[in-house]
């Protein structure tokens, strides 16, 4: 075990050492080369570093390099040493983290990082949140706690119950919306086409001035960062007017994935 751990180690840090030299796309030659995985399922197993050398001689060069620091493609973050540190050792732990009493210390580190993230938003303290795998996932989270709510408070248990004979709810979204947001509406029972669209400035972000009538059947879905442009929906006007009129108002962060709802 501790030789093959040692194997990856350094294959690993020669990957992380030439991402500033290669290219930052797989070489044509590289993503041919992959074909060389496309074997039938093999009748006996392989020696555990025959495996790990032909992920690394096979794998690694068609990779594209997003862990370094020269890939400005789509809104994808390089990798820091410590991050693959803790990485090798939470993939050493194999926790399962969906419960406190799979996974103590997991359970320990997602509290502690939820309330960093308050602090670093100013958000009260009564707050909560979850982490969760991706930005339609986070999408998914918040959208189904606005029906539910939503819902609850007009009499209806739609865990109970479902969407059918609900009252009807109005989804409110830019004309720039995310596809993440589009898709969850469509996961969560909304359908992504039937949505009232705002139409946007130059920079992406919602002309508050033809910002529609909402009431308490409304979700107001805006964006912290549009994902072209880094531009911020008119939040604090468009929060005014969804909270006098009892909406619920989403707010995604699309250029890092984080989505919060108030």
């Amino acid at each position: 075990m501790s030789n093959l751990l040692d194997d990856a180690s350094k294959r690993s840090s020669r990957y992380l050492e030439s991402l500033n030299t290669r290219g930052v796309a797989p070489e044509r030659e590289a993503i041919a080369a992959l074909a060389r995985f496309e074997q039938a399922f093999p009748e006996h197993t392989s020696a555990a570093e025959s495996v790990l050398a032909e992920l690394d001689e096979v794998g690694s060069p068609a990779t594209m390099a997003s862990a370094g620091g020269r890939f400005f493609g789509f809104v994808i973050g390089g990798a820091l040493p410590v991050t693959v540190a803790a990485n090798w050792l939470a993939a050493t732990w194999d926790q399962n983290a969906g419960l406190v009493v799979t996974s103590p210390t997991n359970a320990a580190l997602e509290k502690v990082a939820l309330q960093w993230l308050k602090e670093i938003l100013h958000l009260p303290s009564q707050c909560a949140g979850g982490l969760v795998t991706c930005a339609t996932a986070a999408n998914f989270s918040g959208l189904a706690a606005a029906r539910h709510t939503l819902l609850a408070r007009a009499g209806w248990d739609v865990e109970a119950n479902g969407l059918f004979g609900a009252l009807p709810l109005t989804v409110v979204v830019g004309d720039e919306v995310h596809a993440s947001m589009l898709k969850a509406l469509s996961l969560v029972g909304f359908g992504r086409n039937r949505v009232v669209r705002v139409p946007v400035d130059t920079q992406g972000r919602m002309r508050f001035e033809a910002f529609p009538d909402v009431d308490e059947r409304t979700i107001v879905c805006v964006q912290a960062g549009n994902v072209n442009s880094g531009a911020f929906d008119p939040l604090a006007d468009i929060c005014t007017r969804a909270h006098s009129h009892g909406a619920w108002v989403h707010v995604a962060e699309s250029k890092s994935g984080r989505h919060y709802v108030s």
